[in-house]
């Protein structure tokens, strides 16, 4: 890789607790951070010829990586693979690593609406158009039109139907399709009228969750019929602990690492809060959280 990409950034044993919101995770054997598409691309074809079978991260906002480490290449694309360009008056085109927060801005900045939903949401455009994340009424899928991603046959673009995009899913879950950008067809508005949004979005957000506490967001999605928060909270478990993980006082919906929580305290306490609203309520609650080994 060095002889390849000798300008691309290569690290050894990297805590992941570093790299992920929730401030939990052991070693990364080995970590690379591309700058562009096309060092991402070569990076996972040489990790092909090698045999080895990488772990994409982007912002790690809605991971739980396990103590142990990953005994693998992680590769990083928060923060470096940030290209952004705007088409024409209402498209944007932005590769994977850009923060989604960053997005929101550079769309304002240009008069643009329909992002403003994603301004809190911490994580980037890749993991964002994977999940089809959302939050406030607005979804990924109301503005993507067209994802560009790696598949083992190489690059190609999909449209928003080919893209499949459902309740935290699309196409590109849980599949060896590597999410390299996206565009983003959005509305003309006044700068001032997008900013206003945005921040009473914030307000909201920061009024209603434990922001000031490591989490991965939502812990859990919402089931049908229902609210996760209000399942939990009508269960009495608001502030339930297993070690230095809790269940936060002020939304019952995240699970918050108060202190020196491990990955084995997060998913005891998961399926605590599973089992005593299964038992309670008859609803199954279905992690949100990726957890990774």
């Amino acid at each position: 890789m060095r002889e390849y990409l000798p300008d691309m950034t290569m690290e050894r044993e990297v805590p992941l607790s570093r790299h992920t919101s929730f401030r939990i995770g052991g070693p990364a054997r080995r970590m690379a951070f591309p700058t562009s598409r096309e060092q991402l691309v070569i990076l996972m074809g040489l990790a092909e010829t090698c045999g080895v079978k990488p772990f994409l991260l982007g912002r790690g906002t809605n991971l739980l990586v396990d103590d142990r480490g990953l005994d693998t290449l992680v590769i990083k694309t928060a923060e470096h693979m940030t290209a952004v360009r705007q088409l024409d008056e209402v498209t944007l085109e932005a590769d994977a690593g850009i923060l989604l927060n960053h997005l929101a801005v550079y769309a304002q900045q240009h008069g643009l609406s329909g992002l403003e939903f994603a301004h809190g949401i911490p994580g980037t455009l890749g993991g964002a158009v994977c999940m089809n994340a959302g939050a406030y009424g607005g979804e990924m899928r109301q503005v993507v039109t067209e994802v560009t991603a790696l598949l083992p046959e190489g690059v190609r673009r999909f449209t928003a139907e080919e893209a499949a995009f459902g309740y935290r899913h699309s196409a590109f879950l849980d599949t060896e399709a590597v999410v390299l950008g996206a565009r983003l067809r959005l509305t003309p508005d006044d700068p001032a009228a997008i900013r206003q949004r945005m921040d009473d979005l914030m307000a909201r957000r920061r009024q209603s969750q434990p922001l000031e506490y490591p989490s991965a967001g939502s812990t859990f999605k919402r089931p049908e019929g229902y609210f996760a928060g209000t399942l939990i909270e009508q269960t009495g478990l608001k502030g339930l602990t297993v070690g230095g993980a809790q269940v936060s006082t002020k939304h019952a919906g995240f699970v918050i690492n108060v202190g020196g929580a491990t990955s084995a305290d997060v998913e005891e306490l998961i399926r605590q809060v599973q089992q005593a609203v299964y038992a309670a309520h008859g609803v199954h609650l279905e992690p949100e959280v990726r957890i990774v080994r």
